[in-house]
């Protein structure tokens, strides 16, 4: 999957889990804009349009990590955090310095896309 945040492409690899395949499913082929915002300097989150099906298990997270939070909200961190959580999966490709210029302060829009490869 891409994620689209301030003209960057990055790789989502996603997790082998429902949650992660039902995020799919909601991006369709359309591909789904998210408005998110910046909580706590260490991540990014925006709610999602539907509740998807959560596996929340105590986990910390790591700079590039994509998260399911509530149900209802996709989180990308560029710090860490620890608490019970459904990964979704993580950016690829990119160092943890890069990560957070592509996010940069403040709110952002991300757009998620199929990349063709996803079930």
């Amino acid at each position: 999957m891409i994620v689209t945040v301030n003209g960057h492409d990055l790789e989502l690899e996603l997790a082998d889990n429902r949650s992660a395949q039902a995020l799919v499913d909601l991006v369709g082929t359309e591909g789904l804009t998210l408005t998110m915002e910046d909580y706590g300097g260490f991540e990014k989150v925006g709610l999602l349009p539907q509740r998807l099906h959560a596996d929340d298990e105590q986990i910390t997270t790591g700079p590039g990590d994509v998260i399911l939070y509530q149900g209802d909200k996709l989180a990308i961190y560029d710090g860490t955090n620890s608490w019970s959580f459904t990964r979704l999966g993580r950016i690829t490709g990119v160092g943890e310095q890069e990560l957070r210029q592509v996010l940069g302060p403040g709110d952002i829009s991300a757009t998620l896309r199929r990349s063709g490869t996803e079930g």
